[in-house]
C-alpha cells in the first residue's frame, strides 16, 4: 500500500477535507474535558474524605509517607512528563508558514482556542473555590501545619501545577496556531496567564514566611497578599474574550466574502 493510502490522503487531499469540514466548537470534546476534571477531582475528594484526618495530620508519621507523599510525588511525576509532552508536541507540530493560513483554517484554530481557554477556566474555577475553601477549612481545624498537607499537596501541587501545564499549553497553542501571533504576543494574554504561574513561587514565600516569622494563620495576613494580588492578573481573561470575538468576527466576514465573490 502507498504512504497516501495508509495515511488517509495525500497532504492536498487531507488539506481540501479539513476546509470543507464544518465549523463550530467540538462539543463533544467539551464534555469530555468537563467529565475528565470532574472524574479526577471527585476521586480525590473521596479520598481526601476517607484519609485526610485519619493518616494526613502529622508529616512526620510513616502514614503520611505512604499515603500521601507518595501520591505527591506521582503528581509532579505525571505533571513534569506532561508539562514537556504537551508543549514538546505543540512546538513540533506549529504552523511553520503563518501567511498561508486560510480564513477558514484560522477561524476553525480559534474555536480550538476557545477549547483551550474552556479547559484553562474549569481548573482554576475548581482551585479558586473548592480546592482553596478546602485548605482554608483544613486551617481553621489544624490552625498551623507543615508544608505538606493532604490540603496542599491537593491545591499547591495537584491543581496549581495543572492550572500552570495549562495556561502554558494555552499560550503555546496561541504562538504556534494562529498567524496575527506568530511574530507577536498578545499581552492580556501574558498578564492573565502571568499571575496563576507565579503563584506557584509566592508559594514558597508563603511557607517560609509561616515558618520563620509568622505562625498565625490569618487569612489576611502580609504573607498572603502576593495570592490576592496576582489574581488581579485574571481580569486580563477580559481583553483575551475581547480579542477573540473580535479577530472571529473579521474572520467570519473574510469566509462570507470569499464565498460571495
Amino acid at each position: 500500500m502507498s504512504v497516501e493510502a495508509i495515511s488517509g490522503g495525500t497532504p492536498a487531499e487531507k488539506a481540501k477535507a479539513k476546509e470543507a469540514a464544518p465549523l463550530g466548537l467540538n462539543w463533544a470534546r467539551i464534555g469530555w474535558i468537563f467529565a475528565s476534571v470532574a472524574i479526577v477531582y471527585g476521586v480525590y475528594r473521596v479520598y481526601m474524605q476517607q484519609m485526610a484526618f485519619t493518616v494526613g495530620l502529622d508529616y512526620f508519621e510513616p502514614e503520611f509517607q505512604t499515603y500521601w507523599m507518595s501520591l505527591f510525588w506521582a503528581q509532579m511525576g505525571l505533571g513534569v512528563t506532561v508539562f514537556f509532552g504537551l508543549n514538546g508536541y505543540l512546538w513540533m507540530t506549529r504552523e511553520r508558514n503563518p501567511a498561508a493560513v486560510t480564513p477558514r483554517e484560522e477561524l476553525r484554530r480559534y474555536f480550538g482556542l476557545l477549547l483551550w481557554v474552556f479547559s484553562f477556566a474549569i481548573i482554576l474555577g475548581l482551585l479558586g473555590t473548592l480546592a482553596t475553601e478546602s485548605d482554608a477549612a483544613w486551617h481553621q481545624v489544624t490552625i498551623r501545619d507543615t508544608d505538606f498537607t493532604p490540603t496542599h499537596i491537593h491545591l499547591f501541587y495537584g491543581a496549581l501545577p495543572a492550572l500552570i501545564i495549562a495556561a502554558v499549553g494555552l499560550f503555546m497553542y496561541v504562538k504556534t496556531r494562529l498567524p496575527q501571533h506568530a511574530d507577536k504576543y498578545l499581552v492580556p494574554l501574558g498578564i492573565a496567564l502571568s499571575g496563576p504561574i507565579l503563584i506557584l513561587p509566592t508559594v514558597g514565600y508563603n511557607e517560609w514566611g509561616h515558618t520563620f516569622f509568622y505562625a498565625e494563620e490569618l487569612f489576611g495576613a502580609p504573607v498572603h497578599w502576593g495570592f490576592a494580588f496576582l489574581g488581579l492578573a485574571l481580569l486580563a481573561v477580559g481583553g483575551v474574550i475581547v480579542h477573540i470575538l473580535s479577530r472571529m468576527g473579521t474572520l467570519i466576514k473574510d469566509i462570507e466574502n470569499e464565498a460571495e465573490a
